[in-house]
């Protein structure tokens, strides 16, 4: 019998993205693999049954995961769709592995080798399967664009019978994958682009960019491409230099997050106070609390005269090319591991070792663990 893989129709509230398009269903069958999806699962993503060819088409999630070996999810699946997996099977996306002690154990006890991709080691090797990184280039063109079209400024210079108009100045914070497409999206608008990270090593990639680099003397790079946590003295320094860059901006982009905790406050009320009538801040961490004090998840506040905006889950507000790419992500994954039509997981492998979540009824990842009080 050939590898059989399940895609199942999303269920978070407001998710459309897809985790395979019909152009990666055809890479697997050419490694001997049959997938399996529930009906419509792509029309959110605009996808249409019609465009998967040969792919089977079944009416729910439990047939799907009746069927499959390996399921694929963007979102984790609700309770009831972990419950039908095979034991033994494998289930493969974005599994927020931090938010719920319930379903690692669930997972665990269903027998169910579980990969969370948000686990998944910060290597060259995994660049290619890298759905944070991608995804977060989705979330910060959009960004760009959420600034853009709720600021009462033109980005571009204007040029007009009566004079000129000079451009809107860009504020980004956070230089991470997301952080630079905000600022090369915002730039390519044509706003003047300043950007701030506490890595130091960011500034290049900033200023290759065409955004000037704000230097606050504080730097703070840490392991796996992340900034580590700030001291309070180290806080108080990087507030107090920030304050003016924000003060000058017309929109502030914040895209400062950490895997698994809450988003380190950046901005606070007295920063806010500070920024100029009509300025606009797209909180693009709303998600997991916020940079910005005063933002609310899902929602647009005015603080005083300035516009905070809190958009959630925002690479579902593009969901042809996110899901394009999360696909290719999650194929670079899995297809290494296919072979003749059937799945052989290399356990010495440190991508496979380090993003595994659950397996043989344990709950593999130490750093899980201890954050979930395992």
């Amino acid at each position: 019998m050939p590898l059989v893989i399940g895609v199942l129709v999303e269920t978070h509230p407001g998710e459309r993205r897809l985790s395979v398009v019909p152009d990666v269903v055809k890479k697997y069958q050419g490694l001997g693999a049959w997938v399996v999806m529930q009906k419509g699962a792509g029309l959110p993503a605009h996808f249409r049954d019609a465009d998967f060819a040969e792919v089977t088409l079944v009416d729910r999630a439990d047939e799907v995961c009746a069927e499959a070996d390996v399921v694929f999810c963007v979102q984790p699946p609700a309770p009831a769709t972990l419950a039908a997996l095979k034991p033994g099977s494998v289930l493969l996306g974005l599994l927020q592995p931090w938010a719920s002690a319930e379903r690692a154990r669930q997972l665990a006890e269903r027998g169910v080798t579980a990969f969370a991709l948000e686990l998944l080691p910060r290597i060259s090797r995994a660049q290619s399967m890298d759905v944070l990184s991608s995804q977060g280039a989705v979330a910060g063109y959009e960004c760009a664009l959420i600034a853009a079209d709720h600021s009462p400024k033109f980005f571009p210079m204007l040029t007009y019978a009566a004079g000129t108009i000079r451009p809107a100045k860009v504020l980004v914070i956070g230089a991470g994958v997301a952080g630079l497409q905000a600022i090369a999206t915002a730039r390519r608008i044509g706003a003047m682009v300043e950007a701030y990270d506490v890595r130091p090593e960011t500034r290049e990639q900033v200023e290759s960019l065409g955004a000037k680099f704000v230097d606050t003397g504080v730097a703070a790079a840490g392991s796996g491409g992340y900034a580590r946590e700030l001291t309070d003295e180290e806080k108080a320094k990087q507030a107090e230099r920030l304050s003016r860059a924000v003060a000058q901006c017309d929109a502030l982009i914040t895209t400062a997050a950490l895997p698994g905790r809450p988003a380190p406050r950046i901005i606070g009320a007295d920063m806010i106070a500070r920024m100029k009538p009509g300025a606009v801040v797209v909180d693009m961490a709303a998600d997991s609390g916020g940079n910005v004090e005063g933002t609310v998840a899902g929602d647009k506040v005015w603080i005083n005269d300035v516009l905070v905006i809190g958009p959630t889950n925002i690479p579902s507000r593009m969901p042809v090319h996110a899901s394009e790419m999360l696909a290719k992500n999650l194929f670079n994954f899995i297809s290494p591991f296919i072979r003749d039509g059937a799945l052989a997981l290399d356990w010495e492998d440190e991508v496979i070792s380090g993003s595994c979540l659950t397996h043989a009824g344990e709950i593999r990842h130490p750093g899980v663990k201890q954050a979930l009080g395992l």
